[in-house]
């Protein structure tokens, strides 16, 4: 027998192809959906993260190194500082990823990375890494839209809940700090967008108006953290209903919440203002979600990206929608290679890229 190549971690390493290499990745043949286990790496933005996932539902492993504290400082996400923390960190992430799965190379089906939407420099070093672990192990590669991956959040079984498949056609709100969307899901790879934010991501603001209030960075955590306990006070902010649209727009919220705050009269104590603003946004989120899902007669309402780990978005949507609703638990909110792993189970022949595969930061979903 060959003597057998290892990694700095000590798992086993594929032989090198004794070809050139193809256009694309050379295992043809899809792997049983039960059975197949993908690697999902994602390092659009600041995590840089690495997932083993079994069948598009079963999670072997979820490894997040998180840059939040590297970014506090500047109120946001600086994207050379975070493309480097995840040159120096990916393989670590990887090796840790793979140890705690309990599965070397060899048992692999495939490794799927964020291609995109994302920033440019994050996703090169996705890209590159995927690209270059796959071809040395004689992987299939696959592309993946984060976007996509964040509705496949809802697919993943965490042993903590009660584990249901989400029914399609199904409606997908995608809330996160570049992002809101609301996309119907007609099938697996079949979307239309019904919605999107029309200037300011819900994500993003509630980051502007963590920085506004004093509160730090991320902010939507910090403000949810703020509001709690404030109940139904006297003060109000305006919700942008846009009617007749799917749209969004948090823009003049985020003026009001500014105004407010500068208000010579004296401002309104925090707590107030973070609950206020927090009501806003999930008054207008749930609402037309629910009403969305009830127009387009779906079967499910999926909730994702990492805006959906707020408690009281969940509440509302839970409360208001006419179909079950699916949330990821707080840990698959966020971004994380979980999801990419899960889209790419379900969407595995449509997502073989070859090793052209470049990082695309403007890439869409539909």
């Amino acid at each position: 027998m060959p003597p057998t190549q290892s990694s700095a971690s000590g798992l086993p390493l594929r032989d090198q192809p004794a070809t050139e290499p193809a256009s694309t990745p050379h295992r043809d043949r899809r792997p049983p959906p039960a059975s197949t286990l993908i690697l999902g790496l994602e390092t659009s933005c600041d995590e840089t993260a690495a997932a083993v996932v079994e069948g598009g539902r079963r999670l072997r492993s979820n490894i997040v190194a998180s840059q939040f504290h590297l970014h506090a400082p500047y109120g946001g996400v600086v994207p050379e500082v975070a493309a480097r923390h995840h040159l120096e960190v990916i393989l670590q992430v990887i090796d840790t990823a793979l140890a705690e799965a309990g599965v070397g190379w060899r048992q692999l089906d495939a490794v799927a990375v964020t291609a995109g939407p994302g920033l440019a420099g994050a996703l090169l070093v996705g890209v590159n890494t995927a690209k270059a672990l796959a071809y040395a192990h004689d992987l299939p590669l696959l592309g993946v839209n984060h976007l996509e991956a964040h509705l496949y959040a809802n697919w993943i079984e965490v042993a903590a809940r009660e584990y249901r498949v989400p029914e399609l056609p199904a409606l997908g709100l995608i809330v996160s700090g570049g992002h809101t969307d609301l996309v119907l899901m007609r099938d697996h790879g079949v979307y239309e967008r019904l919605g999107r934010t029309r200037d300011d991501a819900a994500g993003e603001a509630f980051d502007k108006v963590g920085r506004l209030l004093g509160l730090g960075f991320p902010g939507g955590p910090a403000v949810e953290r703020a509001a709690r306990g404030q109940g139904r006070g006297g003060l109000r902010f305006p919700r942008a209903w846009l009617r007749g649209s799917d749209d969004f727009s948090f823009s003049g919220l985020k003026t009001a919440v500014l105004q407010s705050v500068r208000d010579d009269a004296g401002a309104p104590p925090v707590p107030a203002v973070a609950a206020a603003f927090q009501a806003s946004v999930v008054d207008v989120l749930s609402k037309k979600a629910a009403d969305a899902a009830r127009r387009e007669g779906v079967r499910s309402l999926l909730l994702s990206g990492g805006v959906a780990a707020n408690g009281p978005l969940r509440e509302a949507l839970a409360a208001r929608s006419p179909v079950p609703l699916f949330a990821p638990p707080p840990l698959l909110c966020t971004d994380n290679g979980a999801m990419i792993a899960a889209c790419a189970c379900y969407r595995f022949d449509d997502l073989r890229a070859g090793w052209d595969l470049d990082p695309q930061p403007g890439m869409k979903m539909t």
